[in-house]
């Protein structure tokens, strides 16, 4: 069963913190577009709030706003960059946004 929000009346917020690949500049390049062509339908659906990588190209950083943590996972799994081991690993977690 998937994991509910704590806030049944909402939608819950959730991070992502995840693990890039070895030489992430060459392996991402022919997943690139089709990578951000999804970002933009999530961003479009309000399901993804904000996504990067950090300065050092070693972490992607993001926040998405779901009814469901399993919701999030999928949206991740789904991702070019996941299915061709782009990202190698990752982590959600539901976040309370307290500022």
């Amino acid at each position: 069963m998937p994991e509910k929000s704590h806030c049944t009346d909402k939608m819950a917020k959730f991070v992502l913190w995840g693990r890039y690949c070895e030489e992430v500049l060459e392996k991402r390049a022919p997943h690139r577009e089709a990578h951000l062509a999804g970002l933009a339908v999530q961003k479009e659906q309000g399901l993804l709030i904000t996504l990067g990588p950090t300065q050092d190209l070693t972490h992607v950083f993001g926040t998405y706003e779901a009814d469901t943590i399993e919701t999030v996972k999928q949206a991740i799994e789904a991702d070019p960059y996941w299915q061709n081991g782009v990202w190698t690993e990752y982590e959600v977690r539901e976040w309370i946004q307290a500022f």
